[in-house]
């Protein structure tokens, strides 16, 4: 049984960086293949991008931690890329390069909770120290399959991370509420944590890229992004309501 002795000395010898974050990239069948190609192009761009590298380059140690992984309704375990050391252009580009040889397929379901509890289990394991511990999460829809949403990003949040949102909004979702609106009320989580709207395929690529150096820097976005809200504010079931069955449980 470990002791608190043991999980000290491991924490003492995990090595210190700026940032460990997850890139939970939603690989739903409701995304065709053209948009999903222009999703992995988006952040492909976006790690080997000039302004990426430098915000890794100026943290305080000059150095952060990444990994990468695509979901639906379940995570797709042979898109993982695991953890990396990033702190140059050469390891952004390998890390990309590792993103990019995998084949791009997209599944069945939403489930935002399967790959918050997933994501976090990496950070939780991984043999990194972050100054800061962040999930990425991009989606389209709102979650309808696993476990309710909430109490996944609440669990992230208590355990020390932060979980930004990437809302994708080129179809109308069906639900009555704007997706970036169910993103800042039920998903993102955590100090300064944010969700950046995409209307628009051009957009992925300066939206993504956007997004890394804000989440490597530490720094607020100069624009206008939606706010974590009060739980309250928006029914964080409605995705899991519009299943058959749903009221017969």
């Amino acid at each position: 049984m470990e002791t608190v002795s043991d999980h000290t000395a491991a924490a003492r010898v995990a090595r210190e960086v700026d940032v460990e974050l997850v890139l939970a990239v939603d690989m739903s069948g409701s995304m065709d293949i053209e948009e999903a190609r222009i999703q992995r192009a988006g952040y492909l761009d976006a790690l080997r991008h000039k302004e990426f590298i430098d915000a890794v380059r100026g943290g305080r140690i000059g150095e952060i931690v990444i990994s990468y992984f695509e979901w639906a309704g379940s995570v797709n375990e042979s898109s993982r890329v695991d953890w990396r050391v990033i702190a140059s252009a050469a390891d952004a580009a390998a890390f990309a390069d590792e993103i990019a040889a995998r084949p791009v397929t997209t599944r069945r379901g939403t489930s935002i909770s399967n790959a918050l509890t997933y994501a976090s289990g990496m950070i939780d394991t991984n043999a990194f120290a972050g100054q800061r511990r962040v999930i990425d999460v991009s989606g389209d829809g709102p979650n309808n399959l696993g476990p309710p949403v909430v109490p996944a990003r609440d669990t992230a949040v208590r355990s020390g991370i932060i979980v930004n949102g990437l809302a994708i909004i080129i179809r109308p979702t069906g639900v009555g509420v704007r997706l970036d609106r169910y993103y800042g009320d039920c998903v993102i989580g955590g100090p300064g944590s944010f969700v950046l709207p995409i209307h628009n395929p051009d957009d992925f690529g300066v939206a993504i890229r956007q997004k890394l150096v804000m989440e490597v820097s530490g720094r607020q976005p100069p624009f206008r992004v939606i706010p974590a809200a009060s739980p309250a504010a928006t029914d964080c079931l409605i995705g899991e309501k519009l299943r058959p069955g749903f009221f017969d449980k």
